[in-house]
C-alpha cells in the first residue's frame, strides 16, 4: 500500500504520517511536477491535488482533503466511482473566524481610516456626525453557514454580546450560543434583522449569489457584510452598486468574484470596503496546520486498518455526511 502526502510538512510531522501508515509506503511530494511520477500507483492522497491530475487514477481509494471545500472532486468523472473522499472540517474554524473579527473591527473603528491618516502623519479624529463607531454589543449578527467556521465565528460574536441568528443547509440541533437558527429559504424573511451578515458557504452552484441585488435591498442601511467562503456567494456588482449608493454601511471581503479581482474591477474603489486576497485560510496560522495533520494522520491509521474514515463527504452534496 502506498500513501503520497503533499501537505506542506516538517520531519516531525513526517514521523507522525510514519507512525500512523505502520507497514504501508508514504511518499511526501512538496511540488505538483512530482505528483505525476507517482499518482497512478497510490491507493491514498493526503492534501489537494488537481482535480484534472487524478483523472484516470483508477487505483485510488482515498484522498483525504486539505480544506473543508470539495469544489471539483465531487464532479462526475473526476475520480473514480470507488474514491472516498474525506475533508478538513474542523480545521479552520479557530483561524477564520479571528481574520473575520479582525475585518469586522478595523471597519466598525474606522482603523482602515487611521491607518491611513498614520502614513500620511496626520493627527486628526472623525468629526462627530461624520461616522460614529458601531458597537458589536447590541448588534445581531446573521451568519450564514454555520459549518466549523461559521459556528466558530458565531460563538465569538455571542461571547462579544452580539445576539445570533444561524442559517444552515438542513435541520439540525441548534447550538446555544445561537439564539435563532433557520435554513436558506428563511433568508429573506430574516436579513432585514441583521447589523452583521457573516459567510462562510461552500462554492456550489445551491450557494451562487446567495447575497444579490434582491437581498442587498432587504439588508438595514447599517450593515456590514463579511464574506470569507467563496466569491460566487455575493454578487460583486451588485454589492458595488449598493456600497456607492450607500444602501449598506460596508463590506470585509476576503473572497471575490472574479479572483484574483482584476486591477479595473470596481469592488477596488467601493466604499467602506475591506479587501484581502483569500488570506484568512491557508496555513498562515502554524494550528491550522496542526489541525489538518492530526485529522489526516489518524484518518491514515484507520485507513491501513480498514477502519471507517472521518470526514467522509457526501458526493451527492459536497459536505461530511451527518
Amino acid at each position: 500500500m502506498k500513501i503520497l502526502v503533499v501537505l506542506p510538512v516538517e520531519h516531525r510531522h513526517k514521523e507522525i504520517f510514519k507512525r500512523a501508515a505502520g507497514d504501508a509506503e508514504v511518499i511526501f511530494c512538496s511540488e505538483p511536477s512530482e505528483y505525476k511520477a507517482v499518482l497512478r500507483d497510490v491507493d491514498a492522497v493526503i492534501g489537494n491535488v488537481p482535480v484534472e491530475m487524478l483523472r484516470g487514477c483508477e487505483q485510488l481509494r482515498w484522498i483525504q482533503l486539505n480544506n473543508a471545500g470539495t469544489e471539483g472532486f465531487c464532479e462526475p468523472g473526476a475520480l473514480p466511482e470507488t474514491t472516498v473522499i474525506t475533508n478538513a472540517t474542523g480545521a479552520y474554524g479557530l483561524a477564520i473566524s479571528e481574520f473575520m473579527l479582525g475585518m469586522l473591527l478595523m471597519l466598525y473603528k474606522h482603523l482602515d481610516h487611521y491607518y491611513d491618516q498614520q502614513k500620511a502623519q496626520i493627527w486628526g479624529r472623525i468629526e462627530p456626525g461624520k461616522g460614529t463607531d458601531p458597537m458589536i454589543s447590541g448588534s445581531t449578527t446573521l451568519v450564514i453557514g454555520l459549518g466549523d467556521i461559521g459556528t466558530t465565528f458565531a460563538r465569538k460574536m455571542d461571547a462579544l454580546g452580539s445576539k445570533v441568528i444561524g442559517i444552515r443547509k438542513s435541520a439540525a440541533p441548534k447550538p446555544e450560543f445561537v439564539q435563532e437558527q433557520y435554513t436558506m429559504d428563511a433568508l429573506p424573511d430574516i436579513i432585514g434583522q441583521a447589523d452583521i451578515v457573516a459567510m462562510s458557504l461552500p462554492g456550489y452552484a445551491q450557494t451562487r449569489h446567495v447575497i444579490n441585488k434582491d437581498m442587498l435591498k432587504l439588508m438595514k442601511k447599517n450593515a456590514v457584510l463579511i464574506n470569507v467562503g467563496r466569491g460566487m456567494s455575493v454578487d460583486s456588482m451588485a454589492l458595488c452598486e449598493a456600497l456607492h449608493e450607500g444602501r449598506i454601511a460596508g463590506a470585509c471581503l476576503d473572497v471575490t468574484e472574479p479572483e484574483p479581482l482584476p486591477a479595473d474591477h470596481p469592488l477596488w474603489s467601493a466604499p467602506h470596503v475591506l479587501i484581502t486576497p483569500h488570506a484568512s485560510g491557508g496555513f498562515a496560522v502554524e494550528a491550522t496546520l496542526e489541525k489538518v495533520v492530526a485529522l489526516s494522520a489518524g484518518n491514515v491509521a484507520r485507513f491501513v486498518k480498514g477502519e471507517a474514515l472521518e470526514n467522509v463527504v457526501d458526493r451527492s452534496t459536497g459536505y461530511v455526511r451527518r
